[in-house]
């Protein structure tokens, strides 16, 4: 088998390639993709050569975890059912010939059973969501009773945090945004530009925003004990003044990468009507226009979520 795929052959050079699929393994499942979504974190990370490196990282590469497509033909022993419409998380190793570091920007996958789950039929696009969703969830669920009373960053993954927060049934969040265009949308909680922030009492800010430079602010704003939860991507190092830390105790956690059963907790919600994926795709295009695309989700503020069409494609 082969698919059509997003290759980016080096940093700042992306083109649609033709490439040979991997045989699929017994735990393995073949997908037929829907729509994708370009992540403005890893992947523009990854366009502009500034991913930290880990393992699989290098050039050239197939990006992508955000997919929604329909199984083609499973195993029996997966559990899935041919024509099935699924949320793929990345497919990684999916290629010949080239990393597949995430791997799903692509009309045809083969990807691990474990990385894939059954969505609603009547979800369709918006199903790309659901990575953001569960990363989302993930930070809630590490912070346990202490919701977070600020965020910081309105993008998708902000507004998914604050809508869960809302869903879960804790006070409606403050978030913080400084561009006006992105100020717009919210449901159920709170939008303000930072530089009109008076408080310096929140007991949990949980920031979104993968800029570097912003622990020094948080903390200032922070009650004695509070916390601060760094739940966006940071690709350079983080630091802060420590006086200031000190007075307060305060305290920093990390929320790192998501886990199946939060994937499966954010499907459930929005099944049950009590999380809406509403307003967060902004953008939708051909995914043979997808140099195009990613030109507009890297460089449009107003862009929120970019997403490719593959139907044509598979």
């Amino acid at each position: 088998m082969d698919a059509l795929a997003v290759v980016l052959e080096q940093p700042g050079q992306l083109a649609l390639k033709r490439l040979q699929l991997a045989d699929p393994a017994d735990d393995q499942v073949v997908v037929d993709t829907e729509f994708t979504a370009i992540s403005t974190g890893t992947e523009r990370l990854l366009f502009e050569g500034r991913m930290p490196s880990f393992p699989g990282m290098g050039y050239p590469l197939v990006p992508g975890y955000e997919a929604v497509g329909r199984v083609h033909r499973p195993a029996a022993n997966t559990g899935f059912r041919d024509g099935e419409r699924v949320f793929v998380a990345g497919a990684s190793g999916c290629f010949n010939g080239v990393r597949s570091l995430f791997g799903a920007a692509a009309s045809r996958l083969v990807a691990p059973a474990k990385r894939i789950v059954a969505i609603d039929e009547g979800l369709g696009r918006q199903g790309v969501l659901l990575a953001l969703a569960a990363t989302a969830y993930h930070a809630l669920r590490l912070m346990g009773d202490a919701k977070p009373e600020c965020i910081v960053g309105h993008g998708t993954l902000g507004r998914l945090l604050a809508r869960l927060t809302v869903a879960l049934g804790a006070e409606p969040p403050v978030v913080w945004e400084r561009n006006a265009g992105r100020a717009q949308g919210a449901l159920g909680y709170y939008v303000i530009d930072p530089a009109s922030e008076t408080r310096r009492d929140y007991r949990t800010i949980c920031d979104v925003s993968g800029d570097a430079k912003i622990l020094n602010t948080l903390i200032s704003h922070l009650a004695p004990g509070g916390e601060v939860v760094l739940a966006g991507f940071y690709s350079a190092p983080l630091s802060f003044v420590f006086p200031p830390a000190f007075m307060r105790e305060a305290r920093i956690r990390i929320a790192a990468e998501w886990r199946q059963e939060d994937l499966v907790a954010v499907r459930d919600l929005i099944a049950a009507e009590k999380l809406s994926l509403d307003g967060l795709i902004s953008h939708c295009e051909s995914a043979e226009n997808a140099v195009a695309a990613y030109a507009t989700a890297f460089g449009d503020a107003i862009c929120l979520k970019m997403t490719l069409d593959w139907r044509a494609c598979v």
